[in-house]
C-alpha cells in the first residue's frame, strides 16, 4: 500500500456519500437551493461573487489585508468563512471562501448575511 492511499473507512464514507446522492436527488436540489440563496444575498448587500459553479461561494475582496480581517471578524461573529490570498490566488484577487451546505438552514445562511452585511460597511467593502 502507498502511503498516499486512503483508509478503508474514508473510501468507504465516499463510496456511501455518492450512494446518498443517487438515493436521495431532492437533497442536490436542496444544496443548489441554498447555495442560489446565499449567493444572491451577498449580491444584494453589494458583495461580487465572482464566477463559481459550485457550492462555493466567494466573495471577492480584493485587498488581501481586508480579506483577512474580514475573515477575522466574520469568525468572531459565529460564522467561519476562510480568506483566500496570494499566492493562492493572483494578487489583488483575494477573496472569502464560503462553503454552502445541506445542513444549513435558512436562518444559519441569513444570519450569515447579516454578519456579512454589517462587517462590508464596517471594513468598507459594500
Amino acid at each position: 500500500m502507498l502511503s498516499a492511499d486512503y483508509p478503508p473507512a474514508v473510501a468507504a464514507a465516499n463510496k456511501r456519500a455518492l450512494e446518498i446522492i443517487e438515493e436521495e436527488p431532492s437533497r442536490v436540489r436542496e444544496l443548489w437551493e441554498k447555495r442560489d440563496y446565499f449567493q444572491s444575498g451577498l449580491e444584494s448587500i453589494g458583495f461580487d461573487t465572482g464566477n463559481s459553479e459550485t457550492p462555493i461561494v466567494p466573495a471577492m475582496i480584493g485587498d488581501s489585508n481586508k480579506a483577512k480581517r474580514l475573515a477575522s471578524r466574520l469568525f468572531e461573529e459565529g460564522v467561519f468563512a476562510m480568506s483566500i490570498v496570494y499566492p493562492m490566488v493572483p494578487r489583488g484577487e483575494a477573496r472569502i471562501r464560503n462553503q454552502v451546505n445541506v445542513g444549513l438552514s435558512e436562518e444559519d445562511l441569513d444570519e450569515a448575511l447579516g454578519a456579512y452585511e454589517q462587517l462590508g460597511r464596517e471594513l468598507d467593502i459594500v
